[in-house]
C-alpha cells in the first residue's frame, strides 16, 4: 500500500445517499486506507467541490460536473453514482473524451428488486394479501372457497419487458418454476436473448401470451408510456402484471381502468407521484397490490453499493477496468429519462 501522500484522492459527496447507509464500517475503513478521502458529505458548497477537483481521482456521488468543472479535473478517472440513476447534470461526452468512467449502482439493487417482483407475483397468483385483508375485516374464506382464481407460477407463460439488470436477476429466480419465458427488449439482439434461454418476442406477442407480465424497463424517450390503453388491451384476461421499474413506462389511467374492470390483477411498486394522494380511488381497488417504492431500497442493497465502489475504484487505481458497477454506455446514457428517487 502506498504512503498516504501518494494515495489517489477520492471526493465523497454521496447525497442523496449517506455514507453510513452505503458503507459498512469495514468498507469505509478500507476506502480510507486505499485512498485519500475528501469528505464533502456535510459540505455542499460549490467552492468546496471546486477546490478538491484538481487532485481528484474519483468522485463518489453525482454532483453537477459540467464541462468547465471537468476541465479542471485532469486526474479524474471515475464518477461513482450511488443514487441509482444517470442524470443530465454530468457532461458525459467530456467524460468519455477525458477517459473518465461513469459508473452506476443499479446492479446493487437488482437482486432485491427481483425478489420483490417474485413476491408480488406469488401474492397475485394466490391472493395472499387479499385474503389477509379479508381476515382483518372478519370476511376470510377457508380452504378452496378463497382459491377460485388461484393460479400456479410453475409452467406458466411469462413475459419480461426489459432484460437489463432487473430482467437478468429475475430470470434466475424464475428458472425453478420452469416457465415459458418471453422477453421483449429492443436494445438486445434476438440471438443474444436466445442464448440466455429465453424466447425473443415482440411487445405485442409478449403482452398477448403472458399470464404473468413483469414490467422491468427503464424510462427512455422510446419507452415512456410503453404500455398505453392499446397495449394493455392485449393483456389476456386474468393475467397478473407486476411493475417494479419506473412508473412512467405505464399509462396509469389505463392500468387502473384495467384493474377496476377486473381484466387483470397488478402488483405495483412505483407511482407517478409519490406519495399517492390519500383520497386516490386506486386505494379501493381490490385487484391492486401496492408496495410503496420498497422493492430495492433494503439495507443489504445499500451496503452492496459501498462494496462495489471500493472494489471498482481499487480496480481502476491498478489500471484495470471496473467489474461490479454499471458503466454508463455512451450510446444509451443520454436516452434515460429517470427521475431522482426521494
Amino acid at each position: 500500500m502506498p504512503s498516504s501522500d501518494d494515495r489517489p484522492t477520492v471526493i465523497l459527496a454521496p447525497a442523496p445517499q449517506t455514507t453510513a447507509r452505503i458503507f459498512s464500517a469495514e468498507r469505509l475503513a478500507d476506502l480510507h486506507r486505499r485512498f485519500r478521502v475528501v469528505d464533502l458529505e456535510q459540505d455542499d458548497r460549490p467552492e468546496a467541490l471546486d477546490a478538491a477537483l484538481p487532485e481528484a481521482f474519483a468522485v463518489i456521488g453525482q454532483p453537477t460536473l459540467d464541462q468547465e468543472r471537468l476541465s479542471r479535473a485532469p486526474r479524474l478517472r471515475a464518477i461513482c453514482n450511488v443514487e441509482g440513476n444517470f442524470f443530465p447534470n454530468v457532461d458525459y461526452e467530456r467524460c468519455y473524451s477525458q477517459g473518465v468512467y461513469v459508473l452506476g449502482c443499479g446492479p446493487a439493487y437488482a437482486p432485491a428488486v427481483a425478489e420483490h417482483a417474485l413476491g408480488l407475483a406469488l401474492d397475485l397468483a394466490r391472493g395472499i394479501s387479499r385474503e389477509d385483508r379479508a381476515f382483518r375485516r372478519g370476511e376470510e374464506r377457508y380452504v378452496s372457497d378463497g382459491n377460485a382464481d388461484a393460479v400456479l407460477l410453475r409452467g406458466a407463460s411469462m413475459g419480461l419487458l426489459g432484460y437489463g439488470n432487473l430482467g437478468r436477476a429475475l430470470h434466475r429466480l424464475l428458472l425453478p418454476f420452469a416457465p415459458e419465458l418471453r422477453v421483449f427488449d429492443p436494445w438486445l439482439p434476438e440471438r443474444y436473448l436466445a442464448e440466455q434461454g429465453v424466447l425473443p418476442a415482440t411487445l405485442a406477442e409478449t403482452l398477448r401470451t403472458s399470464q404473468f407480465l413483469f414490467v422491468l424497463a427503464t424510462v427512455t424517450a422510446e419507452s415512456e408510456h410503453l404500455l398505453g390503453p392499446a397495449e394493455l388491451a392485449l393483456v389476456p384476461p386474468g393475467a397478473r402484471l407486476v411493475l417494479v421499474s419506473r412508473a412512467a413506462v405505464v399509462d396509469y389511467d389505463a392500468l387502473l381502468a384495467g384493474i377496476a374492470e377486473g381484466r387483470f390483477l397488478a402488483g405495483v411498486d412505483v407511482w407517478p407521484e409519490e406519495p399517492v394522494p390519500a383520497d386516490h380511488p386506486a386505494r379501493s381497488l381490490e385487484g391492486l397490490v401496492f408496495s410503496g417504492h420498497r422493492a430495492g431500497g433494503i439495507p443489504a442493497a445499500f451496503a452492496s453499493i459501498g462494496d462495489m465502489v471500493v472494489d471498482d475504484l481499487s480496480q481502476i487505481a491498478q489500471g484495470l477496468p471496473p467489474l461490479r458497477m454499471q458503466v454508463a454506455a455512451r450510446e444509451l446514457v443520454g436516452r434515460y429519462r429517470n427521475r431522482p428517487v426521494t
